[in-house]
């Protein structure tokens, strides 16, 4: 099941073809993005996307966002997805065809969420550290690099995914040169150390998490102790628990790293769950 509109808020058939071949996201990668889970007709920490999706448009020099229109498409979607549950609706912008009028091409699409996917929330994943090859000193001097930009062009992220499965592992955990923890391919990283949550800072290159924000916001109210600074990769194998964090995942446990089992504090997992789904009790 999907459900697609325009930025205009019309209607289309998913399965006809709407982009041209000569579209700047499709050709150059040149575009940006989100993904946003709703439930039950909810949608989860829009405004958090948004202000992304605008941070993002800005670094890649794209016209602002007009954010009326898309609070407006994604009511459009969602009013329009026929059943209760989740959906992923992915807001997408590029810079538009190469050889058009200079109007970028947008459009929101909502999806159903893999069996898969929901699977490996309850079961946890195994993943695998590779060098994602840059100092995060570089983030300031180099802005033309994107790092931190929520951006279309994710040929390297879907390599590492290829990667990690050939090794037979599910997830990828990036690392700077420094040793350092960056991020996933598609998801934050937080680390729990008794009753404190970390996670990497985004002057480090890696996104502002959405769904890390509303776990430690949760967790933040319940007493817990928050961290956003540099992370040693060490500290990924001595820590009480590792997690994925990303809007359709949620919180996914990290059960096995470079092959070696992660220590798992009984309940953790069920805990943080808790406080997630508690920001939207």
């Amino acid at each position: 099941m999907r459900v697609l509109a325009l930025l205009d808020g019309t209607l289309l058939d998913p399965d006809a073809p709407h982009v041209r071949v000569d579209d700047l996201g499709i050709t150059r990668g040149d575009g940006v993005f989100e993904t946003v889970l709703v439930v039950d007709g909810v949608p989860r920490e829009l405004d958090a996307h948004l202000d992304r999706f605008a941070r993002s448009a800005a670094m890649l020099d794209l016209p602002e966002p007009d954010r009326a229109a898309w609070e407006r498409v994604v009511r459009v979607v969602v009013d329009e997805w026929p059943a209760a549950g989740e959906m992923a609706l992915k807001l997408v912008c590029t810079r538009g065809p190469e050889f058009g009028d200079g109007t970028p091409t947008a459009y929101a699409l909502g999806m159903a969420i893999s069996e898969a996917q929901l699977r490996v929330r309850g079961t946890g994943v195994t993943a695998i550290t590779l060098e994602r090859g840059f100092d995060p000193a570089v983030v300031a001097a180099a802005p033309w690099l994107l790092l931190g930009a929520k951006t279309l062009s994710y040929a390297v992220n879907m390599a590492a995914f290829r990667h990690a499965r050939a090794r037979g592992a599910d997830e990828v955990i990036f690392t700077a040169t420094d040793g350092t923890v960056l991020e996933g391919p598609t998801a934050s990283v937080v680390v729990v150390d008794g009753t404190t949550l970390r996670t990497t800072p985004p002057s480090s290159g890696v996104l502002p998490g959405t769904t890390q924000g509303a776990l430690f916001r949760a967790a933040e109210r319940a007493g817990w102790a928050t961290k956003v600074e540099p992370i040693p990769a060490a500290d990924l194998r001595t820590a009480d628990g590792v997690f994925l964090a990303s809007s359709v995942r949620k919180l996914t446990r990290v059960r096995e790293l470079d092959g070696s089992p992660l220590p798992d504090r009984p309940g953790l997992a069920e805990e943080l769950v808790a406080l997630y789904e508690s920001e939207y009790a």
